[in-house]
């Protein structure tokens, strides 16, 4: 059995009709999850209710007050753009948000107490939010406040990130750099949004490794950085946790962008990945073509089923 960590509550971050992060992105893949012929193996769990759990502590390790308090105000005054642009937040898009990341620390539960993977299907993504600001479509970090989460946790030492969306996280690594005890790796579309993540950014203890992808790459690129770079990094860091932000819009059908993945290219990301650890907590970050999405998601966790 493999624990997806899901709500309907997702689907109540309403970001307006033509945005491309838009809850059907999660009704997707719930639909093609269901109907997947291993479906029995899929154990559906709730997140756990934001009142039920002392998130912001950790919330605010991660994201200055001055941040946490923008989101709130604008969500409770009916909502607006954190940015300017792309990044909405509606009236319930706070709440939203927090019970997002509070899966993601139910991913990180699981995973420690089963020792085998976990899935969380959850929105808003995270990646792109910095300490102090939110922007491409992230209102909080996700894999950061789970990183920082599974830290307090009595057998985690170190947690791994590896970020295979084909935008560059910018956010988690605005985060996560300075921290000893996390490691950060991207694989990134360069040319593209946010137009950070050079490969000569090392962190402050040589714990970023970024690799930017040219337009057009394949899985026939990706696949050797994955074996001589992104493996051995990762392996040499000894994590007691992988976190993979999971996003898809690296497939050829996706409209942001201009990686020429496929489906099943994700399937073999995961099997690098089960090399590392069976303590993984896949997280969703982007993806918006809706059928490349669902397959890929599907690929990743028909994987873990092994």
């Amino acid at each position: 059995m493999l624990p997806v960590i899901y709500s309907d509550e997702f689907l109540d971050h309403d970001t307006g009709r033509f945005h491309p992060e838009r809850p059907a992105r999660l009704t997707a893949i719930v639909d093609a999850l269901k109907a997947a012929p291993w479906a029995s193996q899929i154990e559906w769990q709730l997140p756990t209710p934001i009142e039920k759990r002392a998130i912001a502590p950790i919330l605010q390790q991660v994201h200055t007050q001055q941040h946490i308090e923008k989101v709130r105000r604008i969500a409770e005054n009916g909502g607006g753009y954190l940015d300017g642009g792309d990044t909405l937040v509606s009236p319930r898009s706070y709440d939203v948000a927090m019970l997002a990341a509070s899966a993601w620390l139910d991913g990180v539960d699981r995973v420690l107490a089963t020792n085998n993977p976990a899935f969380v299907l959850a929105r808003p993504p995270g990646h792109h939010a910095e300490r102090n600001y939110g922007m491409g479509f992230c209102l909080f970090s996700n894999a950061a406040i789970a990183a920082y989460y599974a830290l307090e946790q009595p057998s985690i030492n170190r947690v791994a990130i590896l970020d295979w969306d084909v935008h560059h996280g910018n956010g988690t690594q605005n985060i996560v750099e300075t921290h000893p005890q996390i490691a950060y790796c991207s694989l990134h579309q360069s040319p593209c949004y946010p137009g950070t993540g050079e490969a000569s950014e090392r962190g402050n203890h040589n714990n970023v490794l970024n690799l930017p992808m040219f337009p057009g790459s394949t899985v026939t690129d990706y696949q050797p950085l994955f074996e001589q770079k992104i493996v051995p990094f990762l392996t040499n860091f000894h994590p007691d946790l992988l976190i993979v932000s999971a996003g898809y819009d690296a497939n050829a059908d996706d409209p942001l962008a201009s990686i020429n993945l496929q489906p099943q290219d994700y399937g073999l990301f995961t099997d690098y990945c089960l090399q590392v650890t069976r303590r993984i907590v896949f997280g969703l970050e982007g993806g918006y073509d809706l059928s490349a999405l669902a397959k890929s998601v599907l690929s990743t966790i028909e994987r873990c089923l092994v």
